[in-house]
C-alpha cells in the first residue's frame, strides 16, 4: 500500500510527527496562559447562548480535530473496507499518547482524551465513507 502512494504516506508521516511533539513534549505551551484562548472564553462567558464554551470543551473539541486526520490518512492508506484498522490505529496511539504522558511532569493523562480522539478518528473515517459513496453516486453507469 504505501508504494502505491507515497505521497499519502509521507503526508501520513508528518502528521504523527505533529501529533507526536504536541502531544509528547515534555514542556507544552500553558493553554491558560494564551491571551488569544483567555479573551474568547472571557466573551463566551458574558454572551449567554455561548456560556456553555469552557477551556474543557475547547480542549476537548481540539483533541477530537486533531484526530480527525488520523481517520482520513488511514482509511485512504489502508482502503474503506479495512476502516476498522484505521481505527485500532486510532485507539493505539491514543493509549501510547496517554501511557507515555503518565510519566511526563508536565503532562496529564485523562481518559477524556481517549474519547476524544477515538471520536476524532472515527470522524475522519466517516469522512472517506461519505466521500466515498458520494464518488461513486456521481459516477454515470455504464451500459453493459
Amino acid at each position: 500500500m504505501l508504494r502505491r502512494r507515497p505521497a499519502l504516506a509521507a503526508v501520513t508521516g508528518v502528521y504523527l510527527l505533529a501529533v507526536a511533539w504536541i502531544t509528547l513534549n515534555p514542556f507544552p505551551p500553558d493553554p491558560h496562559g494564551n491571551g488569544l484562548l483567555k479573551q474568547l472564553l472571557a466573551f463566551t462567558a458574558d454572551v449567554a447562548p455561548l456560556r456553555w464554551i469552557t477551556f474543557d470543551v475547547v480542549e476537548f473539541t481540539a483533541n477530537v480535530l486533531m484526530f480527525v486526520p488520523m481517520g482520513v490518512l488511514f482509511t485512504l492508506l489502508l482502503g474503506l473496507g479495512r476502516w476498522w484498522w484505521a481505527l485500532l490505529i486510532g485507539v493505539a496511539s491514543t493509549c501510547f499518547i496517554e501511557g507515555v504522558q503518565l510519566f511526563l511532569p508536565n503532562r496529564y493523562s485523562d481518559v477524556r482524551d481517549l474519547a476524544a480522539n477515538t471520536l476524532g478518528t472515527l470522524i475522519g473515517i466517516g469522512i472517506v465513507a461519505l466521500v466515498a459513496v458520494a464518488a461513486r453516486r456521481r459516477r454515470p453507469v455504464q451500459a453493459a
